[in-house]
């Protein structure tokens, strides 16, 4: 188990996937994780999570992949594109999450919104 809560829990949300289950409990979670689930719960990769306490249950959508983006490239905006091309199976598909300085949001959004960030994740 490492520091990084967020890529434990994507790496945990693949884990559970694989064995052909839909719903996993996580004993370690963050506000942050949580803004980053949103984000998932949003696109439809997650149906639901609740934290109760020092657990948190998750239910999973139509998730195909996920990973945490290590280290966390710092991107402008005229960046983003390369990083879309690396990291998701088509240009359509998925998105990257990037922690910008208004907050987390998809590459779609910062793009449209034009402002660069940090890149946090990816999900398809």
């Amino acid at each position: 188990m490492s520091q990084d809560i967020v890529a434990d829990a994507l790496n945990n949300m693949m884990n559970t996937k694989r064995a052909g289950r839909t719903e996993l409990e996580l004993t370690r979670h963050s506000r942050f994780l949580s803004s980053v689930l949103a984000i998932a719960k949003l696109k439809g990769y997650v149906k639901n999570y609740k934290a109760e306490g020092t657990k948190m249950k998750i239910e999973l959508g139509k998730l195909h992949g996920c990973k945490a983006i290590k280290p966390r490239f710092a991107v402008q905006i005229n960046e983003i594109e390369k990083y879309v091309k690396r990291y998701l199976p088509s240009k359509n598909i998925g998105v990257i999450i990037i922690s910008t300085s208004q907050g987390l949001m998809t590459h779609q959004t910062a793009l449209d919104k034009k402002i660069g960030g940090s890149l946090i994740a990816y999900l398809f």
